[in-house]
Formats: structure tokens, C-alpha cells, sequence
């Protein structure tokens, strides 16, 4: 009769743990995520799988577990990332956004996840020895709106005219195609879709200086302290334990 006891009892303490765990697990919070769809290797959409891949996919997924939250993806274009997060239509930028001083009046950046600079791709036969972009004078040169790189051409570059298009690759093609003399961007973007093959008649030009260096980080609404306390610490625990290094390596970053 006992052992009958110690079975039920059992039997029903299972059933608490698991009711409790499903509880638990469907009232996990979901967070929005906005990212690009062509920033490769930092945030793109996978044609064949049709979901989101990338560095900054893969660091906020890690983050996801260690913080207790669920993604919902929202691809959208790079000019869009901080109108829809003070909007409220995400909660989380994870992309290759720089934490400038004027975004940060309006958005909360994380700690940089990782750094680089501007690279600058001219058509292979372009063989002029580009020290930095004031060698882009009197030029039509282009970028990608809602960047950085747009101000600071136009600042910097004395160049004729300064074009703005809604993607790299857009201005990779427009290059190539020969409607510009050169284009800025970030070099890990350029670099890796030259790396694969695609654009053959540019070169990224490895003499310039880049003149933007800078990290790109995740980013919250503005004042979301918690969320931003919790992500930082995780970024900080994923960069010790070699985790943050695994990932860069596995984009050959």
C-alpha cells in the first residue's frame, strides 16, 4: 500500500514539474530582432533556408539562451533598424550598426561585439593608388544609405557627387556596372562578397586608409536598462569563455 503511495506521489510530482516547465517555457518572453537581409557575413537571409545567418545572428541567438528570451525576426532595410526600434515595432538591432553619438541620443548600445573600419572597392582595371578618400575627389562615388559613410564622403571626399542606395551590393553592382567610380563600405562586407567570387571586376583596394574605425554592437530601445544589463553581461561572459571567438572565426572574422 505504501509503495502504491510512493508511485502516485511520484507520478504526481512529475506532473507539477513538467505543468510548471510548460508554463514557464510558453510565458518566455519574445523579443523582435531586426536585422539586414544582405549584410553578409554579419546579417543576411539565407536564400536556400530562407532564415536569417550571419555573425550578429549568431551572437544574439547565443545571447537568447543565456538571457532566457525567444527571437522573432524582422528583416528589413539598414535605414529602417533604429526608426523601428524607437518605434517600437522591434526591441533588438542585431546587425552591423556602429554605436555613433548621434544614434546613441536615440537608442541604447550594447558593448562593442566586434571592430573594424571602412573599405573602399574601385572596378579591377582602377589601378590609382587610393590613399583615402580625398584621393576621391571630383568622383561619383556611393554608399549605402542611413550609414555613416554617406556624411563623411561628402565631409571628407571632395567627391563630385555622392550617391545613396539601400544596400552594399547595390553599390558593389552599381560599381561594376561602371555608374560609379568607387564605393565605401564596411570591409568585411566587401571583403567577403568579393571572397566568394561574386563581383570579379572589382578589387577592394588594400592601400587605403580607412578613416571610420569603430565597432558594431547590438542596440535596445532607449533607457530598457535590464534588457541592456542582461545582454552586456552575456557578451562579456561569451567573450571570456572563447565563445565570442568561436563565432567570428566560424565567419573567418
Amino acid at each position: 500500500m505504501e509503495g502504491k503511495r510512493m508511485i502516485k506521489l511520484k507520478t504526481t510530482l512529475a506532473a507539477i514539474a513538467m505543468a510548471v516547465f510548460a508554463t514557464t517555457a510558453s510565458a518566455q518572453t519574445v523579443f523582435k530582432v531586426g536585422s539586414t537581409p544582405t549584410s553578409v557575413p554579419f546579417a543576411f537571409i539565407d536564400v536556400k533556408t530562407n532564415s536569417p545567418q550571419g555573425m550578429m545572428i549568431d551572437v544574439i541567438e547565443a545571447v537568447s539562451k543565456e538571457v532566457g528570451f525567444k527571437i522573432e525576426y524582422q528583416p528589413m532595410p539598414f535605414s529602417a533598424l533604429i526608426p523601428a526600434l524607437t518605434s517600437g515595432k522591434i526591441d533588438i538591432i542585431a546587425a552591423a550598426i556602429t554605436a555613433t553619438p548621434e544614434r546613441a541620443k536615440v537608442v541604447d548600445f550594447t558593448q562593442d561585439v566586434y571592430s573594424y573600419g571602412d573599405g573602399l572597392v574601385v572596378p579591377a582595371a582602377d589601378q590609382t593608388q587610393y590613399g583615402s578618400v580625398a584621393d576621391l575627389k571630383g568622383k561619383v562615388v556611393g554608399a549605402q544609405i542611413g550609414t555613416r559613410y554617406i556624411e563623411y564622403l561628402k565631409a571628407q571626399s571632395g567627391a563630385a557627387e555622392v550617391k545613396a542606395y539601400e544596400a552594399l551590393p547595390d553599390v558593389l553592382r552599381e560599381v561594376a556596372n561602371g555608374r560609379l567610380a568607387a564605393g565605401i563600405g564596411d570591409f568585411p562586407i566587401f571583403a567577403y562578397n568579393l571572397q566568394q567570387g561574386q563581383f570579379p571586376q572589382l578589387r577592394l583596394v588594400r592601400d587605403y586608409k580607412s578613416g571610420l574605425n569603430g565597432g558594431i554592437n547590438l542596440a535596445v530601445k532607449k533607457d530598457n536598462a535590464e534588457l541592456l544589463a542582461k545582454i552586456n553581461a552575456s557578451l562579456t561572459a561569451m567573450k571570456q569563455d572563447g565563445r565570442l571567438k568561436a563565432i567570428l572565426e566560424k565567419w573567418n572574422l
